[in-house]
């Protein structure tokens, strides 16, 4: 179940250029430097990142799952929610017998490999600082005028598109053609994957 890839500088220093107001924690939040062991990152079943977080809680297990406050409109009503900074991934840090337990859950899919344990932990730092900041932060930075995506979920699963603009944080216009014409749909941006 574990998989021998490596999670490259690159890929965090980019996850970190990711509009939500961060999660005001009612405790600090302990400081990822602090922690001891080995890091690895835990990609998750889909939505299973909180329900890992627990899972390693109850396991007394250290892990870092980066939440951020937005709002999303469910049945009519808006509510603030606190969703993953990195949807898909909780980072574990800890033993073999830690990195077992989590597998053990059945919520997470895949285990990477961190090779550069320091650089990673300075990543982590960063991530810790942007959360536990005031500062607004996008979450969809890729999805801007012109590129092409997908839906990931919802009744139109599979559908692709072009971003035509977006509206604020929340809203994104896919224009789609078929049968020679075409339809603008509003779509939640966290319902959409850049393809390009």
């Amino acid at each position: 179940m574990s998989s021998g890839t490596e999670v490259s500088e690159a890929s965090i220093v980019t996850m970190v250029d990711v509009t939500a107001t961060p999660v005001e924690a009612t405790h600090p939040a302990p400081r990822v430097e602090a922690f001891t062991g080995r890091w690895w990152v835990l990609h998750t079943k889909a939505r299973n990142e909180k329900a890992v977080a627990a899972d390693l809680q109850r396991l007394s297990a250290q892990y870092f799952l980066p939440l951020v406050r937005c709002r999303r409109r469910y049945g009519g009503r808006i509510r603030d929610v606190d969703i993953p900074l990195f949807p898909g991934y909780v980072f574990l840090c800890g033993t073999p017998a830690d990195r077992y337990h989590a597998l053990r859950t059945h919520r997470v899919a895949n285990v990477l490999e961190v090779g550069d344990q320091r650089r990673f932990v300075a990543d982590l730092r960063q991530v810790q600082r942007v959360v536990e900041s005031d500062e607004p932060v996008d979450l969809f930075p890729r999805l801007v005028a012109g590129c092409r995506c997908r839906v990931i979920a919802g009744s139109l699963v599979g559908l692709e598109g072009v971003v035509i603009r977006r509206r604020g944080p929340w809203r994104v216009y896919v224009g789609v053609e078929f049968l020679g014409q075409s339809a603008e749909l509003e779509i939640d941006p966290s319902m959409l994957e850049v393809l390009d």
